[in-house]
């Protein structure tokens, strides 16, 4: 699975054809979680301190079309449209 970003210990991954809703995936030491691309907990239960953490990554990229290969089929879409 590509990673997306590494930030204060969040590894963001995402991958590139996996099931819908588009989301990607958060670890944290032993700990993972499913985020969708607004930044809401779909599955697990990190820290709260790193899930906030990645519900402002979340919102810095939010602009940021997901483009290329790394995305797939969600390619061209916009993090704001859903």
């Amino acid at each position: 699975m590509p990673t997306v970003s590494m930030f204060f210990g969040v590894i963001i991954r995402m991958y590139w054809n996996d099931h819908m809703p588009p989301h990607f995936h958060a670890y944290y030491q032993g700990d993972s979680a499913v985020f969708d691309l607004d930044g809401n907990l779909l599955e697990g239960s990190p820290p709260k301190k790193q899930t906030s953490f990645v519900v402002a990554w979340c919102a810095i990229h939010r602009d940021e079309p997901c483009t290329g290969p790394l995305f797939g089929r969600y390619a061209n879409l916009s993090l704001s449209g859903f």
